[in-house]
């Protein structure tokens, strides 16, 4: 306390000062109409400086996480390229038209980023909107994946957004997939309630497996690329007619908190998919007849 006072009485002068200039700039600015109009337009303007800082400060901090999560994603898309260049290469060494079709196939898929702006968990077909459409290069039946796993399939698009048929849909996701590191392969399916599991059924009975193995996309559809994950075993069950098993699958995708994600895009999917449209017509014809 002593030497707070030895330092007011050493500069009390200053501070009698600094209360004179805040005393005259109120009196000045209550006073006159010019000066005041002059300081509320300033303070205005610097107040709202400030506000756009703090703000900018605030979304910063808020999106540190997003920004670490979008860094998780990439390293894993990196490494899974990484790892398929690498087998593939190891592939281009036998003469096999299987492989070398393999190949050209991973060459073909493309990459686009977009954020969920809409999405549903509570009923038995959900759906999910995202930021991009038909204007970026999005067309229905194109696969949609994040960074820690598969998320669905385009099914609407317009020129800015797309509608996805999510893995949380129980009438029309179907999705190919095997268990990891062997070629006994299922469809993926979901029957509502939890959003965290779903199972994996048309498993043969002769597949060798274990709770724990890893499922993920097989590559057999032109949606997904081979490798994709989907999610781990934790039950495994007979199915209804005892000819295979039914695997219950916790998902590797957090629906609940999905923001970023990335939509696959096939540079041949538009030829394909007017050839199949050709195809069905010529049948038509055919049965017409």
């Amino acid at each position: 306390m002593k030497n707070l006072l030895d330092f007011l009485s050493r500069h009390y002068h200053w501070a009698i000062f600094v209360v004179l200039e805040i005393i005259s700039m109120v009196l000045l600015t209550q006073y006159n109409s010019y000066q005041g109009s002059v300081w509320f337009s300033t303070a205005n303007v610097v107040v709202g400086k400030v506000y756009e800082g703090t703000s900018k400060l605030t979304s910063f901090f808020s999106l540190t996480k997003a920004n670490e999560d979008l860094t998780r994603r990439n390293f894993y898309l990196e490494r899974q390229v990484t790892q398929l260049r690498r087998l593939y290469g190891e592939a281009t060494q036998k003469e096999d038209a299987k492989d070398r079709q393999q190949i050209d196939t991973l060459r073909s898929y493309q990459l686009l980023s977009a954020k969920v702006i809409s999405s549903e968990l509570d009923k038995v077909n959900n759906l999910m909107t995202i930021d991009k459409g038909s204007a970026d290069g999005v067309e229905e039946g194109m696969g949609v994946v994040c960074g820690k796993g598969i998320v669905g399939v385009t099914y609407l698009t317009s020129a800015h957004y797309s509608v996805v048929i999510p893995v949380l849909n129980g009438r029309s996701s179907r999705i190919s997939c095997a268990i990891r590191g062997h070629d006994y392969f299922g469809v993926l399916r979901w029957y509502g309630g939890d959003a965290g599991h779903a199972f994996v059924e048309d498993i043969p009975r002769h597949a060798r497996f274990k709770k724990g193995d890893w499922v993920e996309t097989n590559g057999y559809s032109s949606i997904f690329p081979a490798g994709v994950l989907v999610g781990q075993i934790v039950e495994v069950y007979n199915s209804r007619d005892g000819l295979s098993y039914k695997l219950k699958v916790r998902l590797s995708t957090d629906f609940g908190n999905l923001r970023d994600v990335m939509v696959i895009t096939d540079k041949t999917i538009a030829e394909r998919m007017q050839l199949m449209r050709a195809a069905q017509d010529s049948l038509k014809l055919n049965v017409n007849e």
